[in-house]
């Protein structure tokens, strides 16, 4: 990429892939934060969004709101340049028919009443003409300066509580656990024809980005999930979760697996069970002190033990130098809560002393 608006590239990529590998540092922030000084490029910036639907649902209109932002944002550090394309968490369930809402803040996908037990991709999908509207628009206004990142497509139990309902995923578990069996092998079939498709648009010469904690790799890559299995027991979890996710981690080069909340910390074993799997991203959940917080240090160093890199999110810069001393820095990825440069120039002078 000779234009990318990040002018520390190359050092980058390289923490990137001894990350993944289980010996680099990484010190980024999810979203991204004004740069001080001139913008990387003069980029006019559209007129506010007229409603709702706009801000979310106009390809060309968020595709130029994205140029506008990015030409303005900081890249300090291992801070990646990525246009964050999603259309609401778990889009995998827009595209395979679940009700979609814009809100103030996010996109809303609601499970249909109505919705069968057949799961079908249908090429005519109008979520799925808007995913491929809306990257190919930001493909275009990047132009090499910056990535096109991977929607958040989610994938799983997950996708399909996102078209069912929670409750009758769980009743399934138990009724008709063969029809569930059924259910999670055809949405992995689409998932992997749904991404395959957007890889060929979102890579740079076999590179790409992902949408959900700004993630990149020199080949395909990907953010995992089953947020839903905090609802089941570790058995359960082997059965209708553990074969898939190893099936998505055997067929994508690089891939993060997003543990969220205290109750799914049971489920690590399974986890660090797949050999594929490169890293681990830790979410507390609510009521819970954030990823930089002491109380987190075994399950980071348990993780480390087991083969797997370490994100910690949401990290302060004073528990920065506590958490390297003792976790340690290699296969460390820290996503900071940074509010200005000046806090990513004092992370960076502490993590350059563990490098």
């Amino acid at each position: 990429m000779q234009n990318i608006w990040k002018a520390d590239w190359e050092e980058t990529k390289k923490r990137y892939l001894d990350w993944w590998n289980g010996r680099g540092l990484i010190v980024s922030m999810w979203e991204h934060l004004q740069k001080d000084g001139a913008p990387h490029e003069e980029v006019p910036q559209p007129a506010p969004a007229k409603d709702l639907n706009q801000l979310w649902f106009d390809p060309e209109w968020r595709a130029d709101d994205l140029h506008y932002r990015l030409s303005r944002s900081s890249f300090k550090g291992d801070i990646l340049p990525v246009a964050n394309t999603q259309l609401g968490p778990g889009s995998l369930a827009a595209i395979l028919g679940a009700e979609v809402e814009g809100g103030e803040d996010t996109i809303w996908i609601k499970h249909r009443e109505d919705y069968g037990d057949d799961i079908v991709f249908d090429e005519n999908n109008p979520w799925w003409k808007l995913h491929l509207d809306l990257l190919r628009a930001c493909k275009k206004r990047a132009g090499g300066r910056y990535f096109v990142g991977c929607p958040d497509l989610i994938e799983g139990l997950d996708t399909l509580a996102s078209l069912k309902g929670t409750e009758n995923v769980l009743m399934d578990m138990v009724l008709r656990p063969e029809v569930l069996d059924e259910q999670m092998r055809k949405i992995n079939e689409i998932y992997f024809r749904v991404f395959d498709r957007i890889y060929d648009i979102v890579n740079e010469d076999g590179e790409m980005a992902f949408c959900y904690f700004s993630i990149w790799g020199p080949g395909t890559v990907s953010k995992l999930q089953s947020d839903i299995s905090i609802m089941f027991s570790e058995e359960d979890y082997r059965r209708f979760v553990q074969p898939y996710i190893r099936e998505q981690c055997q067929r994508i080069d690089y891939t993060l697996y997003h543990l969220d909340g205290v109750g799914a910390i049971r489920h690590l074993d399974a986890l660090l069970e797949i050999d594929e799997l490169n890293a681990i991203q830790w979410t507390p959940g609510v009521g819970e002190p954030q990823g930089g917080d002491p109380k987190w240090y075994d399950l980071y160093r348990r993780i480390k033990a087991g083969g797997k890199s370490v994100m910690a999110s949401w990290v302060t810069l004073d528990e920065l130098k506590p958490l390297l001393d003792n976790v340690g820095p290699d296969g460390l990825s820290l996503l900071m809560d940074f509010k200005s440069e000046r806090d990513i120039d004092a992370a960076l002078k502490i993590a350059e002393a563990y490098r």
